[in-house]
């Protein structure tokens, strides 16, 4: 098979475009092509009304190595490397002790598969409820106020990805194609098969759900076991006579105890009470950067006119995206993150009287408005105020003051905060919306945002309001709407590991992974991250019963 990378197109091509596309670029007839199929497909929209797609084609040949040699020196032509992930151990006969996954979102929901795909029957631990049972807690809270700090869009099945965009890109650099592995699972779970092969896929909630319930019930067959509202309150760990600790176990919030040497931390970056337990049993943590800001939303058809011009709302590429980046004269950087296309802005707050908000989107994107975290990265340095005790849990305690200062500015009621983009550059409180309208529920209470977050986050996004206004014309219309406030863009510690190993620094036996230890940061770098720890789990393992025998 030969991969062929660059072929550009015109949006709207016939279908028998693209075969004639292939034997232009491989310089041969129709009789030298066997078939081929699309491995990605992307689009360039900087010319708008005049978008190209990008194709990249794995095609059969009748003489590779002929063309291979007459396209040496050509690097769009090459040979198919292979994707196929490979396990990387089995589990022996008996084993003493079972690994245990702590946390069901993506990242415990691929290492518990991989775990259980290698034989290993993992058993995995959430403190949340079952994805459908925690959807209706969700929905309690948007609906009728009634917080449900166990079942949330922070805990339960499927984790914090499961009410979001579905985005399954990352920027991660993945040589060993672990991305790949996600992806097919999740087609083999219920994902459309487009996942594989477009450049930016996502999934959406609804189809979410029934996805991770199969998962779970694939993890089960194989002899894993899944335990929900299983919330984790200690950890067991014994220091030998070297003076080196190990994981000997977990105690569940009953009081019941859970023997083992292998523990994958998959907690997500909310699991504030678990990351202080570690705290306490000593498990090496430190502050780590992350960003604050507000929601902001417009009319979606504003974000498809600017980037795609007269093609807007073309079926191949749905409703526009876009990613901001402002550098500001005070020093910090203001940027778009976790943008929804089409979608709403959430509630997503797992603790009483606070607010936080999130975005999500579903399948289609066809609701009225985009949104986007407009957010400003912050540094440990910058907690102090908050917290100055010099704890690696102080960005916890920045994230809880203003989530409550949120909770106050929107009423009390878990109505979010919110303001007029045009009066938060003015510097006024909102007292009316114009025609953009907010999706937030249970609703949006409008005030004055200025104090919801630090002077120097607010100087920075009055100023780059106007800077992306240039990028993206109406981008600070004065009706957008600001909702607040985004504390949840990423753990604010990181529970350090290995590079080699993947274990704690100080603790044997215990996997830090995914986006609450600080090394993922959405669906499919979770995933990926989720793999890679269950493999490292797997060949701690198996070199342990070497050892022992």
């Amino acid at each position: 098979m030969l991969r062929l990378t660059d072929i550009k197109l015109p949006l709207d091509h016939p279908e028998e475009a693209l075969a004639a596309a292939v034997r232009a670029r491989l310089h041969v007839g129709a009789s030298a092509i066997r078939g081929y199929s699309v491995f990605r497909r992307g689009y360039d929209a900087r010319k708008r009304g005049a978008i190209l797609l990008i194709y990249t084609l794995d095609v059969d040949v009748a003489d590779e190595a002929k063309l291979l040699a007459r396209f040496a020196d050509d690097p769009h032509v090459r040979p198919t490397p292979d994707t196929e992930y490979s396990f990387v151990a089995t589990a022996p006969a008996r084993l003493e002790h079972r690994p245990v996954v702590v946390g069901m979102g993506p990242c415990g929901l691929f290492a518990g598969l991989v775990l259980a795909q290698m034989g290993f029957r993992p058993i995995i631990l959430e403190r949340g409820k079952a994805v459908r049972e925690r959807t209706r807690d969700t929905w309690d809270l948007w609906r009728k106020r009634n917080l449900h700090p166990e079942s949330n869009v922070q805990f339960g099945e499927g984790g914090a990805g499961t009410f979001s965009d579905g985005k399954l890109y990352s920027q991660i650099s993945d040589p060993k194609h672990y991305g790949r592995k996600v992806l097919t699972e999740f087609v083999k779970a219920g994902a459309p098969q487009e996942i594989v092969y477009v450049s930016k896929p996502h999934i959406g909630t609804f189809r979410l759900v029934t996805m991770v319930e199969n998962m779970r019930n694939t993890i089960e067959a194989l002899g894993g076991e899944v335990r929900f509202q299983q919330r984790v309150d200690d950890l067991l760990v014994e220091t030998d006579a070297q003076g080196v600790r190990h994981v000997r176990g977990v105690m569940l919030a009953d009081g019941e105890q859970i023997r083992t040497d292998h523990v994958v931390l998959a907690l997500g970056h909310s699991a504030r009470d678990t990351v202080e337990v570690l705290h306490k049993r000593g498990v090496y943590l430190e502050a780590k950067p992350f960003s604050i800001g507000f929601r902001v939303e417009h009319p979606q058809s504003l974000i498809d006119r600017d980037r795609f011009g007269s093609q807007a709302g073309h079926p191949l590429l749905g409703a526009a995206d876009y990613k901001l980046v402002h550098h500001c004269r005070n020093g910090r950087s203001v940027y778009s993150f976790c943008m929804c296309p089409g979608g709403t802005v959430v509630a997503a707050t797992s603790e009483p009287g606070r607010v936080v908000t999130n975005g999500m989107s579903q399948y289609s994107r066809n609701e009225r408005n985009a949104n986007a975290a407009i957010v400003v990265g912050i540094e440990p340095c910058d907690f102090i105020p908050y917290d100055n005790s010099g704890s690696p849990l102080a960005g916890i305690t920045l994230q809880r003051q203003l989530e409550s200062r949120a909770f106050e500015l929107g009423g009390g009621t878990y109505d979010a905060p919110g303001q007029l983009v045009g009066d938060f550059i003015a510097g006024r409180a909102s007292t009316a919306f114009g025609e953009v309208l907010p999706s937030y529920k249970p609703g949006v209470h409008l005030t004055d945002l200025s104090s919801a977050l630090p002077d120097y986050a607010i100087v920075a996004i009055r100023e780059a309001m106007p800077a992306f206004d240039r990028k993206i014309k109406g981008f600070a219309r004065p009706d957008a709407i600001f909702t607040g406030v985004e504390t949840r863009t990423s753990s604010p510690v990181r529970i350090r590991r290995n590079d080699d190993d993947l274990q704690s620094l100080n603790t044997r036996g215990l996997f830090p992974a995914g986006e609450g230890a600080g090394y993922a940061g959405g669906i499919l770098s979770a995933g990926v991250d989720g793999i890679r720890v269950a493999e490292a789990v797997a060949l701690s393992i198996t070199q342990q019963e070497v050892h022992a025998h």
